[in-house]
């Protein structure tokens, strides 16, 4: 994207986090971290970055869905495509995609901060993650430390009003096509599931952007996060299958077993399932 789009990109969501950060509640209180869950204190020596909220990573795909019933009445919110509600979104393995919506008053039941650090200061509901993410996310970054690799949050959880703000900036900035490659419609994004964050270093640098590619965090988490439970959701040229760009930054949680089978076969979600639902 060229580095004005960039810029007017980043400017939108900033006016988004504000409005929903001053008027907007969810399930759990953004405000109030869950005790015992105080976010870590960044590095001696690191840099405390800005908070952008960067493009927001989507949800995407085209296969039969655990926790979906796919004789649900499709949703008029696809953008032409025939949509089916998820009916079951509590699943840890629930598919959101494209294809399968969640919806607009779903909130995830156990919200947490993990205790980690974020690459923003406020309490915002993008530190929020589904309890037993929460859990391995601490110990996926843990491990990362000890191998000389510094993580940290970019945005977790979205309630459907703050992806349907971001989404619509987006299209605004970018044109409702190129957004769509790389954002998600309100209801479809894996964020509002609780079970999805995005990551970048600890100084935020290239965070949600085409430069995490390739940087020691981006290769560790495509090398290791599978261990922790968690799979890398868009992967590198499987755009027509996910429905968006390669993001190495965006981390789904899917449990161990679960991520390392689909791990060991080099296929997104999306085929998994297919092959093996």
């Amino acid at each position: 994207m060229s580095p004005h789009t960039k810029l007017f990109r980043l400017s939108l969501l900033a006016v988004v986090a504000a409005a929903l950060f001053a008027g907007c509640t969810v399930g759990a209180d953004p405000q109030t971290p869950a005790p015992g869950n105080e976010p870590s204190v960044q590095e001696p020596g690191e840099q405390q970055p800005s908070d952008p909220e960067p493009q927001p990573d989507p949800d995407s795909g085209t296969a039969p869905a655990p926790g979906s019933d796919p004789s649900t009445e499709p949703s008029p919110s696809g953008g032409g495509r025939e949509v089916k509600m998820v009916t079951n979104p509590d699943a840890i393995d629930v598919l959101v995609n494209k294809e399968w919506a969640l919806s607009p008053d779903y909130v995830p039941p156990d919200l947490v901060e993990p205790n980690v650090r974020f690459i923003f200061a406020e309490k915002h509901e993008r530190r929020l993650m589904r309890a037993e993410a929460a859990a391995a996310l601490e110990e996926m970054f843990a491990a990362a430390e000890e191998d000389g690799i510094y993580l940290a949050g970019v945005s977790g959880y979205r309630s459907y009003a703050y992806q349907e703000m971001l989404f619509t900036a987006y299209v605004s900035a970018d044109g409702l096509e190129n957004a769509e490659r790389y954002s998600a419609r309100p209801g479809h994004s894996e964020h509002q599931t609780g079970l999805a964050m995005d990551i970048s270093g600890s100084t935020g640098e290239c965070a949600a952007d085409d430069c995490f590619a390739g940087t020691p965090e981006a290769e560790w988490l495509a090398a290791h996060a599978h261990e922790f439970g968690f799979i890398v959701r868009y992967p590198e040229g499987k755009e027509e299958i996910t429905g968006y760009m390669y993001e190495p930054w965006h981390v789904r949680y899917l449990g161990k077993e679960l991520a390392r089978k689909v791990h060991a076969t080099g296929l997104t979600y999306e085929e998994y399932l297919a092959r093996n639902r």
